[in-house]
C-alpha cells in the first residue's frame, strides 16, 4: 500500500521541502492525550520474562529476543493501525506533506515507523514512538492491539526515555520543540517542557529526579557548511527537574566548545553516556568521529576523544542526519565506553581514563545505536545497514552473538513480556 504513496511527493526543490518541514516545527497540530518509562528492577519473575526489544524502524516491527540465551521468541507489529493512520494522512494535505518530508529528509527514502520503545514493568504494554505518524502508542503485547495513542506536538515523534520507576516516558516531539511526559499505562500527558530545535536525546538520572536532554537542530537540511551553521537552529543541552519540569540548567554547547578551543566542532549533542555518579558525561556531536568529555560539576569540556575516520573522502553532506557516530554507552563499572561508528561501520571500545580504543570491524554496516545490558557487562549494537544486532562483551572485547532482525534496526531496549508470550 505504501508504495502507492511514493508518487504523492509534492513537486518543488529540496530546499523548499526542507523549509516546509522546518515550518512544521512551529505549527500547532492537533494534540490528543498520553504517557511512559524503564526500570532497573524486575517486576515479577513469575509473571514476566526479561527480553530485548529491537525496533526495526523502516519495517514497523519489533523483534523480541530472550535476554538470557539470545534466541528470538517473537515479533510485535508496531503499526497494527496502519490503514487507519494512512487514511488520515492521505486526506490531509498538511499531514501528507509532513509524511513525505520525513520520508525524504530523515528516513533516507523510507517511512520511520518504530523509533523507540519501552515495555511496562508488568510486560503488558509496549510503548512505541512512531516518527512518520507523529505519535506514541501503547500496544498490548498479548493482543498486539493499540490500547492508547498520543499525538505529539508538531509532526514527528523521536527518542524516548523511561523513568527508573517505570511509570512514565519522556518523548521528544522533534518538530514541536517540546518534550512530552506521558503515563505509560494510560497515555495521559503529565506535562511537557520546552526544548531547542529538534529535541532529541533524553536520559533519566538514576534517582529519577532529573532528565538530561539535548536538542540537535535541523539535521535534515543540506546546509552543513560552516558559514551556514546558524541555519541549523537552537541546539541546547538541558537538565530538567522531573517533578516541576523546570529547567535547572541550560547551555549552548557552542559556548562550551569555544571555551575549550574546540569551536570548529558542531554544537549538536547526539547520544550521550555518563559515569555511574553522573558527573562526567560523554557527548557525541554531529559530524564528529569521536566524542567530548564534559564535567557536569565544573560545567566545562575536559577532553576530546578522536576515533578513526574510515571515510575521509566522504562529504559530510552524505552523513546520515549529520551523524558521523550515533550511539554511545558505558559499562557497569564506569571504565569502558562502547561507541557506534555509524559512518565508519565499526564499534569502538574505549578506555574511559586513557581514551585508548579497540576497533571492531567487519561485523556489520551502519551501527545506529548502542546500549548496555542491565548487568553492565555487555553492550548491544544495532547494525541498521545489514539488519542485525550484536552483543559485545566489554571485558573480552569480543562479539558474543549476532542476530538477524528486521529492516533497519535502530533502538534496542531491555524490558518484559508476559512469561509465556510468543508471537510471529
Amino acid at each position: 500500500m505504501l508504495s502507492h504513496f511514493q508518487n504523492l511527493i509534492p513537486s518543488g526543490s529540496t530546499i523548499r521541502l526542507a523549509a516546509a518541514i522546518s515550518a512544521g516545527l512551529s505549527l500547532s497540530t492537533l494534540s490528543f492525550t498520553t504517557y511512559a518509562t524503564e526500570s532497573d528492577q524486575a517486576f515479577s519473575s513469575d509473571s514476566t520474562r526479561p527480553v530485548i526489544f529491537v525496533g526495526n524502524n523502516w519495517e514497523g516491527s519489533i523483534d523480541v529476543i530472550d535476554s538470557e540465551n539470545y534466541v528470538k521468541i517473537g515479533r510485535i507489529n508496531g503499526i497494527p493501525d496502519k490503514h487507519t493512520r494512512m487514511a488520515e494522512i492521505i486526506f490531509n494535505p498538511f499531514r501528507l506533506l509532513a509524511f513525505q518530508a520525513i520520508r525524504l529528509f530523515i528516513g533516507e527514502g523510507h517511512d520511520q515507523l518504530v523509533d523507540d520503545m519501552y515495555s511496562t514493568q508488568d510486560g503488558r504494554l509496549l510503548i512505541i514512538s512512531r516518527p512518520s505518524y507523529g505519535d506514541v502508542v501503547g500496544i498490548d503485547i498479548a493482543s498486539n492491539e493499540v490500547e492508547w495513542r498520543f499525538r505529539v506536538k508538531g509532526i514527528r515523534s523521536d527518542h524516548m526515555a523511561i523513568s527508573p520507576d517505570g511509570t512514565q516516558v519522556a518523548v521528544s516531539a522533534s518538530t514541536g520543540n517540546v518534550v512530552h511526559i506521558l503515563d505509560v499505562n494510560t497515555g495521559e500527558e503529565l506535562g511537557q517542557f520546552p526544548s531547542g530545535d529538534s529535541p532529541h536525546e533524553n536520559v533519566y538520572s538514576k534517582d529519577g529526579s532529573k532528565i538530561y536532554h539535548a536538542s540537535i537542530g535541523k539535521v535534515y537540511t543540506p546546509l552543513d557548511v560552516d558559514f551556514l551553521d546558524f541555519t541549523k537552529g537552537k541546539r541546547r543541552f538541558q537538565v530538567v527537574d522531573t517533578h516541576s519540569l523546570e529547567i535547572l540548567k541550560q547551555f549552548d554547547m557552542a559556548d562550551k566548545l569555544s571555551e575549550a578551543g574546540l569551536d570548529h566542532l558542531s554544537p549538536a549533542v547526539r547520544p550521550m553516556a555518563h559515569t555511574p555518579d553522573e558527573r562526567m558525561f560523554y557527548f557525541q556531536l554531529s559530524f564528529l568521529h569521536g566524542f567530548v568529555e564534559y564535567d557536569m560539576q565544573e560545567d566545562k569540556i575536559t577532553r576530546l576523544a578522536q576515533l578513526p575516520n574510515l571515510v575521509p573522502d566522504m562529504p559530510i553532506t552524505q552523513y546520515v542526519n549529520d551523524s558521523a557516530h550515533h550511539g554511545i554507552a558505558m559499562n557497569g563499572d564506569g571504565d569502558t565506553l562502547c561507541v557506534a561508528g555509524t559512518m565508519d561501520d565499526y564499534v569502538a571500545l574505549v578506555d574511559r581514563e586513557t581514551f585508548n580504543y579497540q576497533i571492531l570491524t567487519d561485523l556489520g554496516e551502519k551501527p545506529y545505536w548502542v546500549t548496555s545490558d542491565k548487568t553492565g557487562e555487555n553492550c548491544y549494537i544495532s547494525w541498521s545497514g545489514t539488519d542485525q544486532m550484536s552483543v559485545i562483551n566489554y571485558e573480552s572485547g569480543e562479539e558474543v552473538v549476532r542476530i538477524d532482525v528486521g529492516d533497519h534496526p535502530q533502538r534496542i531496549r531491555e524490558g518484559y513480556v508476559p512469561v509465556n508470550w510468543t508471537a510471529y
